[in-house]
């Protein structure tokens, strides 16, 4: 695909031959070109170390971003090894300074864009209770002769651990405790079952990273074909008997069991594991229920809402204006406590009698348990992007805040769509580390589809590989191939607060490229970043014209 702007790049020609000047006197765009607005300067993702904070350290920080020509900047705390700092994330000391740093910005006229929860993955902290969080649907199997009759205690199947690992110690208990009943099934047992392949991923327990991680697919297929099961692999839709009637609340069971041998399972919800990773100590916690609008309302309030109490009055175009969703590394769910009648309202039929296909059975027929599972991922596409992204920027307005999403990564919905919900689309690009090109394809596209003049970038990304090596001139080629792309924002990653003026400083453990007042060339980069805004301002001018329009296949 190729996209350009017609008058970007004959302009941008006529600047870099020496007639800007000359231009500039009579076209607005060559005027432009040589004085760009301070909206189109690059920015940095301004990351602060667990508690690692200082009031000095701030006004050096953001004075020095404003002498270097940097205009933006994306606010995250993580954890990441270093060691911590005196001030407690979300103290009362760490919202002074947080309104200190707004103030600051307001200042010398940068913009600073909060992420949506503490660490870089998503929405939540410790203020989100178990029952507000991330879950999925589990099953525990007991089978049973008939005719008799069955009074005993159903037992509750374990919650699926996250895919990162281990919960962090300070939620497990939590985490082992919650369950929430939701039904009791049987069926007669099926002596040679049949089982569903990718089954964790088809039915959203696990979506994996596809930048990070080999044989990821891109897409969820809707078979070619539906082959016949063998007799007695299938459990009989008509076959299915609802008991969740007969289950007291001490988790025991009272049915007389028809003849023959049955299958009795016990589905129940429980956190899906996701933390908020990699969060501050003290703001570690469950990420908030992405199914829910309710959800996310409390978590809101919790953590945005209470900054902007303190913060107060807020002049519009500095300061803090916009919150951001970085990339999805929070991973999928596929329950909340409305998703039956949220399943039934959108796709026509009640999910109950589906429920075994959750555990791996098949229900029906081969073609009918895929289609539950295709109508049950497109379910939650929907509610994400309703309940979460679209909340999310509604609540936003409320406050004049304008919204950016990175949407790709372990995303459970379609990185197009839930994209085209930002104000900024956003994409990644590594300088050394992960193949992440493929975000910076979409966010592309997302914006000249919808006619969208700013397609953003966490730009140049590194791992331990970097080691201070990098510098304007050796990210010149690769800046140059994110501008054909169709990028045209930067937000250099990253710039780690520097609480003391020790050198090089405080940095981000092993990632980033090194992009802040600790490097030796840092007082020479403003006449690199005023290119970089020179070309920002032209390539959001003109229209993308694109020579190929490339249809996305349904499951992606």
């Amino acid at each position: 695909m190729k996209y350009y702007s017609r008058a970007s790049v004959f302009w941008l020609g006529l600047g870099l031959l020496g007639f800007g000047p000359i231009l500039g006197r009579a076209d607005p765009l060559a005027k432009m070109f040589c004085e760009p607005p301070d909206s189109a300067r690059p920015g940095v993702y301004w990351y602060f170390m667990d508690g690692n904070l200082s009031r000095e350290g701030m006004t050096r920080d953001l004075e020095s971003m404003k002498a270097a020509g940097i205009g933006h900047l994306i606010f995250l705390e993580v954890n990441v090894g270093v060691p911590r700092g005196p001030v407690n994330f979300l103290s009362e000391e760490w919202q002074d300074l947080f309104v200190h740093a707004v103030r600051e910005a307001e200042r010398l006229g940068i913009e600073i864009t909060l992420g949506s929860g503490p660490g870089w993955t998503g929405s939540g902290g410790p203020w989100v209770k178990p029952e507000q969080s991330m879950q999925h649907l589990v099953a525990a199997k007991v089978e049973v002769q008939g005719p008799g009759r069955f009074q005993g205690t159903l037992p509750v199947a374990p919650p699926h651990r996250p895919f990162f690992g281990d919960v962090p110690a300070s939620m497990r208990a939590q985490w082992e405790g919650f369950y929430r009943d939701v039904a009791v099934l049987a069926f007669p047992t099926p002596p040679n079952p049949a089982t569903l392949a990718d089954l964790d991923e088809k039915s959203l327990v696990y979506r994996a990273p596809f930048s990070s991680q080999p044989n990821v697919k891109p897409r969820i297929e809707a078979p070619a074909d539906f082959p016949e099961d063998p007799p007695g692999a299938v459990i009989p839709l008509e076959k299915v008997m609802d008991l969740t009637d007969r289950l007291r609340p001490d988790g025991t069971l009272d049915w007389e069991i028809p003849p023959g041998k049955w299958t009795v399972l016990r589905f129940v919800s429980r956190n899906n594991g996701a933390s908020t990773r990699p969060a501050p100590e003290p703001g570690i916690g469950f990420e908030c229920d992405k199914f829910d609008a309710a959800a996310l309302d409390a978590h809101f309030q919790e953590y945005v809402g209470r900054l902007l109490a303190k913060v107060g009055r807020r002049p519009a175009g500095r300061g803090w204006t916009m919150l951001h969703m970085d990339s999805w590394e929070m991973g999928a769910q596929n329950w909340t406590p409305r998703l039956r009648e949220e399943f039934a309202r959108r796709r026509g039929y009640d999910p109950q009698r589906f429920y075994p296909v959750y555990a791996g059975h098949v229900v029906g027929s081969r073609e009918q348990s895929e289609r539950f599972l295709w109508d049950l991922r497109l379910t939650g596409q929907e509610l994400v992007i309703e309940n979460h992204a679209r909340h999310l920027k509604r609540l936003g307005r409320k406050h004049g805040f304008g919204l950016s999403i990175e949407p790709y990564d372990m995303n459970p919905a379609n990185d197009f769509d839930l994209g085209a919900v930002a104000d900024v689309p956003m994409c990644e690009f590594w300088s050394l580390g992960f193949d992440t090109t493929y975000s910076c394809h979409t966010a592309a596209s997302i914006a000249h589809v919808l006619g969208l003049p700013v397609v953003a970038a966490e730009a140049f990304t590194a791992g331990p590989e970097e080691a201070w090596k990098l510098y304007p001139g050796a990210l010149k080629n690769q800046g140059d191939w994110a501008f054909a792309t169709g990028i045209n924002r930067f937000a250099y990653h990253t710039f780690a607060h520097k609480p003391d003026e020790g050198r090089p400083g405080m940095v981000m453990g092993p990632y980033g490229v090194h992009w802040d007042r600790g490097q030796t060339w840092w007082p020479m980069a403003a006449e690199y970043h005023r290119y970089i805004t020179r070309c920002q301002y032209l390539l959001r001018q003109g229209r993308a014209v694109a020579d190929v329009l490339y249809l996305m296949p349904e499951g992606a």
